[in-house]
């Protein structure tokens, strides 16, 4: 998945790449190049006492030097491009894969891993870009041409590489392969971390009312403790690479001193070609440890990369048809043809059997009994999960064989748990409709009936809204959600227990409010509160995910028992007649 996910995201950069690869030959060639320039200065310069030849073969080493510069840090500049570039690239396909999902592979994933895997992971594949761009070109280029400069100076020596290379790098791998099930572990633990504590900050409020700081506390702590110990038990054998590197660079180098020492003493070798070959064998050494580097990163990365390509490569259960169709009538007109719903895995469907029809012009209330299925009921109607059986039709076309975004552009949908993003009160309605003007908006907010503390706020519509609306109160929050809808004025309202949180008066006046701006669309209400749903044109009765009844308030009053006992829990005697 690494390899796929690299050639996938890197190709728009194949430039960039290519004078990365350009500019790192030149940097490894004038690194390569120094030392045989530095030992003919000692033996011809130094040695003689040729001033003119120091000066000179100085002069070629500054040149040498700075041409290795400015190629380096180009090369770094361009690779820091393609990794920042392809990371971006990355976190905008994952964005746009997750925006497919139905709730159903959201909920497989789980919100704090889906977050983990487009910042934490993201970046592990970023930083193997960065150090792929130079140290992979680089390591093998001065592997290769040091073992060919070091045999130029001195063969005699050449057996010390025949040594230090092979151990240095079966210690590396030893290391490394002891650091990859770490590096696995590590990311779970990191997704373990950002679950609790995003429940955490979620749930504030409830953690306080019942008094469960130090619960919680121990919660994160246990969670953190094991991220802790994995993360000190991969740093540790981190920490053990380089000491591991200096101590057979320096075992390596002291051999190269001892015996060099011999042949400069018997007059086989140079003072010069001892130094050059030195430093040749701590550049070998040097990229053999880039390499191990390398390779203890890759290992993360590809753990990373797998996590990211699982959501990539997860096809949505919602999918859009090859060959949309059009609406055959109006699209007010919702239709439940034996419409079923099951969770992967379950025994039993969540909804069965369903078949009734709204209508466009009337209000359709869904009750029941908590878990009997009503909000799954609503988000089969804009597709955001889709029946297992069955058939929902919208306009008497499936709304399976219709185009998604027409089909959610008839759909005013006010969800269970009222949503505001961060921004002002104008932007978050004109979520329903982006060329929304102001008066619109107000209208909106008069029958919502949220005008009033709209206006009561410093700045009115635009005033600031902190993300999920934490700054204005629970019915404050609805309120702002059913005027999003009417902004959008749709063909379909769906308000999935949007009334809960408003007192009786005001939930009858937005109803009353409600009924001119809705005559010619359909509206569906979920609700538990009888006083919200009495007047609807007909109400379904769900119980364990199948209609038990449907009718008027007074008929079901009279035949559907299940109804009764819902009305007899909320009204009294006088308040049901």
């Amino acid at each position: 998945m690494l390899i796929s996910l690299l050639r996938t995201h890197a190709r728009p950069y194949r430039a960039q790449l290519a004078g990365v690869v350009a500019l790192q030959l030149v940097s490894v060639l004038a690194m390569l190049y120094l030392p045989s320039l530095n030992a003919d200065l000692i033996d011809d310069g130094v040695t003689k006492g040729d001033i003119g030849f120091i000066w000179t073969t100085g002069l070629w080493m500054l040149a040498v030097t700075g041409v290795q510069i400015i190629a380096s840090a180009f090369s770094v500049y361009l690779g820091a491009q393609v990794a920042m570039g392809a990371g971006r690239d990355m976190r905008g396909a994952l964005l746009h894969r997750v925006g497919t999902f139905s709730a159903r592979e959201v909920g497989a994933f789980g919100a704090p891993s889906l977050i983990t895997r487009n910042t934490n992971d993201i970046q592990q594949v970023q930083l193997l870009i960065v150090m792929s761009a130079t140290v992979l070109v680089m390591a093998p280029i001065m592997c290769v041409g040091g073992i060919i400069m070091a045999l130029r100076e001195d063969i005699g020596l050449s057996w010390l590489l025949l040594i230090a290379v092979p151990v240095l790098g079966l210690s590396m791998a030893l290391i490394i392969a002891r650091m990859v099930p770490g590096f696995r572990q590590m990311q779970i633990r990191i997704d373990a971390v950002n679950r609790v504590l995003r429940e955490q900050i979620t749930g504030i409020r409830v953690v306080r009312a019942f008094v469960r700081e130090r619960q919680e506390t121990w919660r994160f702590g246990v969670a953190n403790t094991e991220l802790t110990e994995t993360a000190l038990r991969v740093g540790r054998l981190t920490a053990l690479m380089f000491p591991t590197v200096m101590l057979i660079s320096n075992v390596t180098a002291v051999g190269v001193i001892w015996f060099g020492g011999h042949l400069i003493d018997s007059g086989q070798m140079q003072i010069g070609s001892l130094t050059a070959m030195l430093s040749y064998i701590m550049q070998i050494l040097m990229a053999v440890m880039m390499a191990s580097f390398l390779a203890m990163m890759a290992p993360r990365a590809a753990v990373s990369a797998d996590r990211i390509g699982e959501v990539l490569t997860t096809e949505s259960s919602v999918v859009a048809p090859s060959v949309p169709k059009p609406f055959l009538g109006d699209p007010a007109q919702v239709d439940f043809r034996d419409a079923e719903f099951c969770f992967p895995g379950a025994e039993q469907p969540v909804l069965h059997a369903l078949r009734f029809t709204v209508e466009p012009g009337t209000t359709t209330a869904i009750v029941g009994s908590t878990g009997a299925g009503k909000s799954t009921l609503v988000n089969l109607i804009p597709r955001l999960m889709d029946v297992t059986g069955g058939a929902v039709f919208l306009g008497g076309t499936d709304v399976r064989e219709l185009d998604l975004e027409l089909l959610r552009q008839q759909i005013g949908l006010v969800p269970q748990k009222a949503y505001l993003f961060s921004g002002t009160v104008a932007s978050n309605l004109r979520y329903g409709d982006p060329d929304a003007t102001d008066e619109q908006l107000w209208r909106s907010l008069e029958i919502a009936q949220a005008a009033d503390f709209v206006r009561g706020m410093p700045q009115g519509l635009e005033t600031p809204i902190s993300q999920g609306g934490t700054t204005v109160s629970g019915g404050q929050r609805q309120r702002l959600a059913i005027a999003r809808a009417l902004v959008k004025q749709p063909r379909v309202y769906l308000f999935d227990d949007s009334f809960s949180a408003l007192d009786v008066a005001t939930d009858a006046r937005l109803r009353a409010a409600l009924r001119p701006v809705t005559r010619a669309a359909s509206v569906i209400i979920v609700a538990q509160r009888v006083a919200t749903i009495r007047d609807a044109d007909q109400i379904v009765v769900l119980e364990d995910g199948a209609i038990v009844g449907i009718g008027t308030h007074e008929r079901l009053l009279r035949d559907c028992g299940e109804y009764q006992e819902i009305v007899a829990s909320q009204l009294s005697a006088e308040e049901v007649r």
